[in-house]
């Protein structure tokens, strides 16, 4: 028998063009979190301002990669497990990354944000497992258990409010607690409370 020839990068030749898309919006998120670095390392604001521009075109890549596999007929549970991994880069990872740069960057800030993060983790990983029993009887899902990561976009745009008008770094809203040994910038907050919202399990938001 003829041997099988090896195709170099077989895996990325069986994605569908949905999966293409959803890796755009991974690559957003993360071309955010190396810019944000970059504004930590240089003080250079441009960057800034295109990392916050990267999180709302991740966000319209996450709308279309849904849209385009049931348009084409592709949906996959390889596409599911790529969207919940890119989302949690882009609306997960990135937020907790700006909002560490722009100098929330205490202690009890760092836990928070880790804290913000395991909870997307959480519930990306719920909605994957529960998808089928929350499905209605077109096996589209009904509604969300909780608020969707997408939402901590709100948290993106109010940071970029904050940076345009300068109140970062020192002059973030509410200032600093110390409490023992680390710093707590209490705007952090919002970030706690976004993770809560969503693992919720008693709030429940219709899906369109």
């Amino acid at each position: 028998m003829p041997r099988e020839r090896r195709r170099h990068l077989n895996m990325i030749r069986d994605f569908e063009v949905a999966d293409l898309v959803t890796l755009a919006n991974g690559f957003s998120g993360m071309a955010a979190v190396l810019l944000a670095m970059r504004y930590v390392a240089e003080a250079d604001r441009a960057a800034m301002w295109v990392a916050f521009a990267l999180l709302p075109l991740a966000f319209i890549f996450d709308s279309l990669d849904g849209y385009i596999a049931r348009r084409l007929g592709r949906q996959s549970i390889l596409g599911q497990e790529l969207d919940s991994l890119a989302d949690l880069v882009s609306f997960g990872v990135a937020p907790a990354a700006l909002a560490f740069a722009l100098g929330m960057d205490g202690g009890w800030d760092g836990a928070v944000l880790v804290y913000f993060v395991g909870c997307g983790i959480g519930r990306l990983a719920r909605f994957n497992t529960t998808a089928a029993e929350l499905s209605g009887p077109q096996g589209k899902v009904s509604h969300f258990e909780g608020t969707p990561i997408p939402s901590s976009l709100a948290l993106v745009v109010m940071l970029a409010a904050l940076f345009g008008t300068g109140n970062v770094g020192d002059s973030l809203p509410l200032r600093e607690l110390t409490i023992g040994p680390w710093r707590l910038h209490p705007l952090v907050l919002l970030w706690a409370l976004s993770g809560s919202a969503m693992i919720s399990k008693t709030l429940r938001i219709p899906k369109p």
